[in-house]
């Protein structure tokens, strides 16, 4: 295999790009070499297979949706009450929504993972993994509620995700008055989250 990492990064992130806009029944060699405008056949150089390519996938969008450790330890630095869970509940979308590519194929890659047992097992681990470092991230923050309101938390929040980069019009009124996405994390935290 090929050993160049820069061309390797730029191939995954190609990778990100066609399953984002095509799924997984698109996300093919041949489709990562022309997203990446490179020469037909390289990806196969860089990649075991399909499933190699999908495992450097779900690295690197860890990597791209990952919080800035600046602005984590910026928010830190507050109070250890509701409000702040709601700022990093309000970074979590603001990443989600910046890079609204790596997290549609994120979710494409949880549809391919139910339908592949082997991709199912290291995907489930690498989410396992997110969520139990969520849990001692805020346990170690001294965050209000435990771990059962962080379970709760992820649950609502990937299901606003959800909604919101795929049908963001689906939550347009549903609840007067309170706005989307901004209005709908703030009712998360005040329903979830108990104040100190």
């Amino acid at each position: 295999m090929a050993g160049n990492p820069e061309r390797r990064a730029a191939l995954v992130d190609a990778g990100v790009e066609v399953l984002a806009r095509q799924g997984a029944r698109g996300l093919t060699f041949r489709a990562v070499d022309a997203e990446a405008g490179v020469p037909v056949g390289t990806a196969s150089n860089y990649f075991t297979g399909r499933d190699d390519l999908l495992r450097q996938i779900d690295t690197r969008l860890h990597v791209r949706l990952a919080p800035d450790p600046d602005v984590i330890a910026g928010l830190l630095a507050r109070p250890k009450d509701r409000s702040l869970v709601t700022a990093f509940m309000h970074d979590l979308m603001a990443r989600a929504t910046r890079d609204r590519t790596g997290y549609l194929a994120l979710l494409e890659m949880r549809l391919e993972a139910s339908r592949h047992s082997e991709l199912r097992s290291s995907f489930t681990k690498s989410v396992r993994g997110d969520l139990d470092e969520a849990i001692e991230f805020h346990r170690g923050a001294g965050l209000p509620g435990g771990d059962e309101v962080v379970t709760v938390l992820y649950l609502a929040m990937l299901g606003l995700l959800l909604e919101h980069l795929t049908l963001p019009d689906v939550l347009e009124g549903v609840l007067p008055g309170v706005g989307v996405p901004d209005g709908l994390v703030e009712r998360i935290a005040e329903t979830i989250v108990p104040e100190k």
